[in-house]
């Protein structure tokens, strides 16, 4: 008997999802309710558990596979029936030692990269020609523009042809490399590679796991294990011991070096690391030149006191999250005081479109984020008709797909003003440059008790400095102070938001 997994609700408004990853294969028995596999959706990840115990049969829709709501993921067999496979893992556990079994060539490709995004670069293989490796083991790591992906083994066997070199493009879809799995897959290491194979054995009678970090390490360096001296348990390579070793490479003498970069003593160009950009941040580096070479930029400045703000805040977050079931932050004040800020000076929310000026009448607001591979921008959209509720809500779900690297191509563009705060980082006061084509940017600061004069008395006030970047071409200097005392106004004093003033 056969019971079938049928991928789940994923939630209002999703209507498909990506097969991430599965944790089970065919032949691999299963308990109820165990998790099987994991799907990928614009907002979330489902975990999709076993429905009844048994075995699993069959894998309908394999990783990187598109699937809507309620499609056939795979089969569950009765551990006792006929359908289960009990052969196919009897066969797998003994080819490696059974001279019967066929060697199958398996192909290595470019996973799903993302919506949108057509290519990748090959960033670094951790495995070299003649490793065996094992299912789900890491075999590289792509780059795109916006995230990092890491391609894993699809069986078990040898890898035994590197098809795209680090350093250069593949599309989406294409090859990688070549795996040997079976009879082939036992022969190969010892054919192309003896000495690494006899290697690790001789350095203790154990089998030693090396570090993962140490692994990654040495495979970006292009040393291998034979290079490096471990000094961890058993001889174990650690991530200290590889900066060692390279730290001895490089004190070696390096003539081609120091011939390329003449002005460099050669010292110095011991001590130096050339690191290749990721794509993402040639794309940063490139939009951003773009912005300065295209907009007549000029930024503004003012200052706001926060204390009605920190106090309505204060007052209120407890019953906010209490009911929201989200924190009430800076964020979303700053939010509706722009939008407020926007209805009355336009030119700020459009854009130029060769001898156009499209005025928007609706605010898509960028929110710059930064994350570990570089600055992202993800919009919410139609933010002016949202509630504080709603843009914190918003806010906190895009921040966090930002870190994780899962926004979408089409949740980074159609902004029509951004927001970037800096003060999280200490910035007292900078000049944020323009997320093209947009024609504005505030920059919001570290909020800093300074001594004010307040109805001819010196009090303490918690102020933050304001800064607008605007394009001077639509925007004229009168309309970006204007802009930029609304917000100042709408935060010193939050109830004008209420009555629209």
């Amino acid at each position: 008997m056969s019971t079938e997994i049928r991928v789940p609700t994923l939630g209002e408004s999703v209507t498909e999802a990506t097969v991430a990853t599965w944790f089970k294969k065919p032949g691999d028995t299963v308990a109820v309710d165990e998790m099987l596999c994991e799907l990928e959706t614009d907002k979330v990840t489902v975990e999709v558990p076993a429905p009844v115990a048994g075995v699993l049969s069959e894998i309908v829709a394999k990783e990187g596979d598109t699937v809507g709501v309620d499609a056939l993921l795979g089969n569950i067999s009765d551990a006792g029936s006929s359908d289960a496979p009990k052969a196919e893992p009897k066969a797998e556990a003994s080819a490696p030692a059974a001279s019967s079994a066929k060697s199958e060539t398996v192909a290595v490709m470019v996973p799903t990269l993302g919506e949108s995004v057509s290519e990748a670069t090959v960033a670094t293989w951790f495995k070299k020609e003649g490793d065996s490796v094992t299912a789900d083991e890491m075999l590289c790591e792509l780059e795109t523009d916006k995230v990092s992906v890491e391609v894993p083994a699809p069986a078990s066997g040898v890898l035994t042809k590197i098809l795209a070199a680090e350093g250069s493009t593949v599309e989406a879809g294409g090859q990688l490399a070549e795996m040997t799995s079976g009879e082939g897959a036992a022969a190969a290491p010892k054919a192309e590679a003896p000495k690494a194979e006899a290697a690790a054995p001789a350095a203790s009678g154990k089998d030693v796991e090396d570090a993962p970090s140490a692994k990654k390490a040495m495979a970006e360096a292009g040393l291998s294990r034979d290079q490096v001296s471990g000094s961890g348990k058993d001889g174990r390579i650690m991530k200290d011991d590889v900066a060692k070793a390279l730290s001895a490479a490089k004190s070696a003498p390096a003539p081609a070096a120091a011939a390329t970069r003449a002005p460099v003593a050669a010292d110095d160009a011991a001590r130096e690391e050339r690191v290749k950009m990721t794509r993402l941040r040639q794309t940063i580096a490139r939009r951003l030149k773009e912005a300065q070479n295209t907009a007549a930029m000029l930024t503004t400045y003012n200052e706001v006191d926060m204390t009605e703000v920190m106090a309505l805040r204060n007052q209120y977050k407890d019953m906010f999250e209490k009911k929201h079931g989200v924190r009430l932050g800076f964020m979303s004040f700053f939010t509706k005081a722009c939008v407020h800020a926007l209805k009355e000076v336009p030119d700020v929310n459009a854009e130029i479109d060769g001898t156009d000026v499209v005025y928007k009448n609706f605010v898509h607001m960028g929110v710059a984020a930064g994350t570990p591979q570089g600055l992202v921008v993800p919009v919410i959209r139609d933010v002016d008709q949202m509630s504080f509720a709603d843009i914190e809500k918003a806010i906190a779900e895009k921040g966090k797909r930002a870190r994780d690297g899962k926004l979408s191509m089409a949740e980074m563009q159609g902004g029509t003003f951004t927001i970037s705060n800096g003060g999280v980082y200490g910035s007292l006061m900078s000049s944020p440059i323009l997320n093209p084509p947009q024609s504005g940017i505030l920059g919001m600061h570290k909020i800093q008790d300074r001594p004010m004069a307040i109805n001819g008395k010196v009090e303490i006030r918690p102020m933050m400095y304001l800064a607008l970047s605007y394009d001077h071409r639509i925007v004229d200097g009168k309309g970006a102070v204007t802009f930029l005392v609304r917000v100042k106004e709408a935060l010193e004093d939050p109830r004008r938001l209420l009555m629209d003033l």
